[in-house]
């Protein structure tokens, strides 16, 4: 029974099974979040981007971090692994490690300047997708985790929000709210000059 329950919440073969099963819970929670803001007035367009793009970025990451924290054969046991040099851990990822990086925090780099209007930009973007996965590979040392902690992760990590943003960005302008939050605003009425006071 214990076995079960391990290799559904502490493997990657679990993970990758709940994120799936997920989707719909992850669909459902997009329309929820939807009919909601509609129902206060905000705009139905916007409502609908505003929600996917929440959801996404949780959905989107959870998984991620998740797989990232599980502990290696020897958790507690051996100290903590650092490896600064850049691309040297590269070429030993293999395929499947340098897909998962890129994925990792895409999500957060696809939807992210969708919600906040504060990301609609290139640069924040890739500082707060490296200063998540800096504090990703930071826990992992501390925690003793069996795992090394790699700059090279945190590159992969940030080119991967990079590209995403970068995939997203025609949509920036367009469904970033502004401040009041309930969708773009309409364009204010020019003011006719003839008849008006000096």
């Amino acid at each position: 029974m214990l076995r079960g329950w391990y290799d559904l919440f502490a493997t990657f073969t679990g993970i990758a099974f709940l994120t799936v099963v997920g989707l719909p819970l992850a669909a459902l929670a997009v329309w929820a979040l939807a009919r909601r803001r509609r129902a206060t007035g905000t705009e139905p367009g916007w409502a609908r981007r505003r929600s996917l793009a929440e959801v996404g970025i949780v959905y989107g990451t959870v998984w991620f971090v998740w797989m990232t924290m599980l502990p290696g054969s020897r958790p507690g046991e051996v100290p903590g692994r650092v490896s600064l040099v850049p691309l040297a851990d590269l070429p030993t990822m293999g395929w499947p490690g340098i897909v998962g990086n890129l994925l990792g925090f895409a999500a957060l780099g696809c939807f992210g300047p969708l919600r906040f209007r504060a990301l609609a930009s290139f640069p924040r973007i890739l500082a707060l997708a490296a200063a998540c996965s800096v504090l990703v590979e930071t826990a992992q040392y501390v925690l003793q985790l069996d795992r090394v902690s790699s700059v090279d992760d945190v590159l992969v990590n940030t080119a991967g929000a990079g590209l995403a943003a970068l995939a997203s960005r025609r949509w920036w302008l367009r469904t970033a709210a502004p401040s009041g939050g309930r969708g773009p605003r309409p364009p204010r009425p020019s003011r006719s000059t003839s008849g008006s006071p000096h």
